[in-house]
């Protein structure tokens, strides 16, 4: 798909934002090392360093004085504020980590505006002008931005909680539970979460539903595997639990309850420029599932989205019960939104069997799951049908010499 071919169909097009992830460098450098790319690469990053270094200063400053106050003076000295930047970890291609949780969160958000910024500028392209967009947990603050409902500046409230969520992310495994026929029963997953968490010994939660039978969740402790030991027995089919090796920051969970983050987080927020006006185009916002955003209620939204599970598959679905015909993913190697994608339509099609009307529909027996819903959900069916671009290839590959 060239240029004018996407600017014709951006009626049908959603974008899509993705979230944090243990690698978030993608092919950064190579944008920010194209002549005419470049520019405006380092643009987006200086200006994200610049805003994380004195966020991130002034959240140091806070604990340094408190910690300072039970010193004696003697030993009151102030190391020197770390400095973010995002320019040289990329031309360096220096991947980050837990430990530097505050330098992914202001790379991804400079880097998924920068490629917006990009199909405007060299190609005509603009976000305003397409049917909707999403984004997967920080994309959700990005597409805010980029719709013109925030600045930059909302990037301050994630960074200045960033040292509290990797405190929690110390004692914390990452899973994906999943059912493979049948639809994973969501209630017994967020009754049985309640049961494990009174019993005392860490907390878990659901942190995002990543279709009918299968989802993310975030538990302390040993709580994933109790959690799947009381699906066990309660399940139609068998449940399935995968553990991520990789520490992760717990936001969408109760967890975070534990540093008051939602509440901090909605502080914040009162006090960010913007916020008054209905974003264009729309978002879909990962805490309902739905267009929801108006010109008041960003900051509701946002703060429900620190502990409130992300509704991926509902976003998914809105999607293509809207039309869309093409998604583009923007930020620096999309994952977790074009893997749901993919497998929706890897489903489908091994559903439909690449034939059509009465006969395919007829097909739908192997996997209960979406059997059960294509009466109800016929907009499943779209997904085939739509087309993907992963908008840092894209920009590569279609580049001005």
């Amino acid at each position: 798909m060239d240029a004018k071919q996407l600017k014709a169909r951006l009626p049908a097009t959603a974008f899509a934002f993705r979230g944090y992830n243990v690698t978030n460098l993608g092919r950064s450098a190579e944008l920010l090392e194209h002549p005419q790319y470049g520019p405006v690469v380092e643009e987006h990053l200086a200006a994200a360093s610049e805003l994380a270094t004195r966020v991130m200063g002034q959240t140091g400053e806070v604990r340094r004085s408190f910690a300072m106050s039970l010193l004696p003076a003697r030993f009151a000295r102030r190391p020197p504020v770390r400095s973010i930047d995002l320019v040289s970890r990329v031309r360096n291609r220096e991947e980050t980590t837990l430990d530097s949780y505050a330098d992914a969160v202001a790379l991804i958000v400079a880097m998924e505006l920068a490629q917006i910024e990009l199909l405007r500028r060299f190609f005509d392209v603009e976000l305003a002008e397409a049917k909707l967009q999403f984004g997967f947990s920080l994309g959700e603050i990005a597409a805010n931005i980029a719709g013109g409902v925030l600045s930059l500046e909302a990037i301050r409230v994630p960074l200045s909680l960033a040292d509290d969520c990797v405190r929690l992310a110390q004692d914390l495994t990452l899973g994906v539970v999943f059912c493979r026929r049948k639809p994973l029963p969501m209630e017994h997953v967020r009754r049985l979460c309640v049961r494990v968490n009174q019993e005392g010994r860490g907390i878990i939660g659901v942190s995002a539903v990543l279709s009918p039978n299968s989802v993310l969740v975030m538990g302390q402790q040993d709580t994933l595997d109790r959690l799947k030991a009381e699906l066990d027995k309660v399940a139609d089919d068998r449940v399935f639990l995968r553990k991520n090796e990789h520490p992760w920051p717990p936001l969408h969970t109760p967890i975070v309850w534990e540093k008051a983050i939602p509440n901090r987080a909605a502080m914040l927020m009162l006090t960010l420029d913007g916020g008054t006006t209905p974003p264009k185009p729309p978002i879909v916002s990962l805490v309902t599932g739905k267009t929801s955003y108006n010109d008041y209620n960003a900051r509701d939204l946002l703060h429900r989205w620190t502990d409130h599970p992300q509704l991926l598959w509902d976003a998914v679905y809105e999607t293509l019960s809207q039309g869309v015909e093409v998604v583009v993913h923007a930020g620096p190697t999309p994952n977790i939104i074009p893997a749901t994608f993919n497998r929706l339509r890897e489903n489908v099609e091994a559903q439909m069997k690449a034939s059509l009307g009465l006969r395919a529909m007829s097909g739908i027996v192997t996997r209960p799951w979406l059997k059960s819903l294509a009466p109800t959900r016929t907009a499943l069916l779209r997904a085939p049908l739509v087309q993907h671009v992963i908008l840092e290839d894209w920009l590569l590959e279609n580049a001005p010499e």
